[in-house]
Formats: C-alpha cells, structure tokens, sequence
C-alpha cells in the first residue's frame, strides 16, 4: 500500500477548499434562482443542504489540521494551510448568507418585486463570479488576480446601495412594501457581505504567496505596532 507523499497531501487540503467553494458557488446561486422563480420547493432543498456545507467544512479542516500536526509544515506550506481554515470559515459564512435569502425566500412567500428580484439575482451573478475568481487565484496562487478582485468589491457595493435605493422607493410608492422592502435589504446585505469576504480570500492568496496581510496595510501606526505588524 502506497502512502501519499507530503505534496499530494497539500494538494488533497486545496482540492477539498476548491470542493467546498463549488458548493456555496450552488448554494448561493440555488437561493438567488429560487428568489427570481419565487421557487419555494428550492428555497427549501437550499436550507437542508445548509448542513452538508457545513459538515464538509468540519471535515476539511481537520483534514487541515492532522497534516498541520503529523506534517510539521513551515513557512509557504504552512501558510497554506493556516489560510485554508480561514477560508474554510469565510465559505461556511457564505453558505449561511444563502441559508438567509432562502429563508427571507419562505418567510416572504415571494417578493413580488420583479424588478428588483431581477437585480438581486445580477448581484448574487457578480459575487458568485468573484468568488469563482477568488478559489481560481487560491488553487494556482495568482496574486495579481487576488488584488484584482478586491477592487471588483466596489461593484458589489454600488448593486447594495442600488437595491436599497430601490427598496426605499417602493415603499415611498406604496407605504405597505415596507416589509417586502425589509427583505430586499436583508438579501442585498447578505450579498454584500459575500462579496467582503471573497475580498479576504483574496487577501490569504496574497499571504500564502508573499507572508503580506494586505488587510493590515490601512490600520494606523499605533494598532500596527499593538498587533506587531
């Protein structure tokens, strides 16, 4: 019987990332689909698959953490997979936001906003395609990517401050939207936070590849020096 070398363990933990990853990428895309087609039956099928996210989250990263410990791994490798369970943790979060627009999905019975359940699906497009993107540069360590698609975060944020405009003018239009509007906000801001933390995945790239922590590069001096940076 032939044992895995220490390399094709590395590449197993970023495969089981990459596997994780393209669940959300369903997950969020499944719930924003069910959205647009006040699809109820696939809202409910997006909450009871909430649960194989996260036990294939569990499970990755203690596959992570046995390699951490048997493996003893340094600097690049260990890098690896330090950032591998943060990531792990940033997609589990995302799977809970589809989870959320699936149960704003229930509790609404359907929006009823056509063109506004229209523009939350392009939004839900844009933060699967960073996401996509962001596991790409993450699997073959491209960091010019990442910094890339950190800057795309800025289009996620003008679809939130669209979405929420659109929701405080139908109910300007008929005060009894309020709760419909409630909801739009509360699955735009679930989009919005996808997209903030595709822009941390982007940072770990970064990090595995360079030690950097881009997120740190904006705090002042004094917390610089309080963290040791």
């Amino acid at each position: 019987m032939s044992h895995k070398t220490f390399s094709q363990e590395m590449q197993e933990v970023k495969d089981e990332v990459l596997l994780l990853s393209s669940m959300v990428e369903q997950a969020v895309m499944g719930s924003a689909e069910a959205l647009k087609n006040n699809d109820l039956e696939h809202a409910r099928q997006i909450l009871s698959r909430d649960v194989i996210i996260n036990r294939k989250r569990f499970e990755t990263e203690i596959l992570i953490m046995v390699l951490m410990v048997t493996q003893q791994p340094i600097a690049h490798d260990l890098r690896m997979l330090a950032a591998s369970l943060d990531i792990c943790t940033e997609l589990e979060r995302m799977g809970d936001y589809a989870k959320g627009i699936a149960t704003i999905n229930l509790r609404s019975g359907g929006l009823s906003l056509p063109r506004i359940v229209r523009d939350i699906y392009s939004m839900a497009e844009k933060a699967v395609d960073m996401l996509h993107y962001a596991m790409t540069a993450f699997a073959i360590e491209d960091t010019q990517a990442a910094q890339t698609i950190i800057q795309e975060d800025d289009v996620i944020d003008e679809y939130y401050s669209k979405l929420y405009s659109q929701a405080v003018q139908s109910v300007l239009e008929n005060p009894r939207n309020i709760e419909r509007a409630n909801y739009v906000i509360w699955v735009a801001h679930n989009l919005e936070r996808l997209g903030d933390r595709v822009t941390n995945i982007c940072e770990r790239v970064v990090y595995i590849v360079t030690g950097e922590r881009p997120e740190l590069d904006d705090l002042p001096q004094e917390i610089k020096l309080s963290v040791g940076v």
